[in-house]
């Protein structure tokens, strides 16, 4: 198995949000070292461009820029294509970020995700963190962009699922409920 793990370091991403990702990264890559000998991990970082790094860049590297998600996908894509044949391969993905996107991008995370991505991935967990889920002036603040595109993908496809965590209280309980049903299948 191979799991890709996508994280969104743009400048909207609040150094408490990246705080949250990477707690959920690390949960996600101890849960996968601990409970299998054969699973490669490969880390890709996006802001308005993504790359695959090792897995010191992406937990300790700092990076600022715009955002286009779609270039993590993209890579994504790239990589799996370039080395983790489906016929060979069971793929999974996670994916954070704070759901903020270049608008016009849209449309290209929804083919890539919901065209591409997921009829090759056995499953692929999104979760957004921070702003979307806290409260603004008492009102919950409207779902973000990215949070709205795939929100039209999850009701597509059983194989994606997405959260959202406010606070680190937050990180094991959503990282339970995105991977408990994927244990009962493993």
């Amino acid at each position: 198995a191979v799991m890709v793990c996508l994280m969104d370091v743009s400048g909207s991403m609040t150094e408490a949000m990246k705080d949250l990702a990477k707690r959920f990264f690390l949960l996600l890559h101890v849960f996968l070292t601990r409970r299998y000998k054969q699973v490669d991990i490969v880390f890709i970082r996006h802001t308005s461009n993504a790359q695959e790094v090792d897995e010191d860049t992406f937990f300790h590297s700092r990076e600022t820029g715009g955002t286009i998600v779609s270039t993590a996908l993209e890579e994504m894509l790239r990589v799996v294509r370039e080395r983790y044949s489906p016929d060979n391969w069971n793929i999974y993905a996670a994916q954070a970020s704070d759901g903020d996107n270049y608008t016009e991008d849209s449309d290209r995370c929804s083919q890539l995700l919901g065209g591409e991505i997921l009829p090759l991935a056995q499953y692929f967990a999104y979760i957004e963190v921070g702003a979307e889920a806290t409260l603004r002036h008492g009102f919950p603040s409207p779902p973000t962009d990215l949070w709205r595109t795939y929100s039209q993908i999850a009701e597509q496809h059983r194989n994606f699922a997405m959260r959202k965590v406010a606070d680190q209280t937050q990180i094991f309980p959503v990282f339970h409920e995105l991977f408990a049903k994927q244990r009962e299948h493993a």
